[in-house]
């Protein structure tokens, strides 16, 4: 079974900075605080397709 990869968006600049392994036990969208290199600072980054 293949693994499945979501990437996490900036909620500012809209940009996709990170990748990451989708867990499938998880049923609701994730929104995780991280860096934004183009805003330069610390910014919610939202589950994208």
């Amino acid at each position: 079974m293949s693994k499945k990869k979501i990437s996490l968006a900036c909620s500012v600049c809209g940009s996709r900075n990170y990748t990451i392994v989708e867990n499938l036990n998880r049923t609701e969208r994730l929104e995780v605080k991280k860096f934004c290199k183009y805003c330069g600072k610390h910014t919610l980054h939202r589950e994208t397709k």
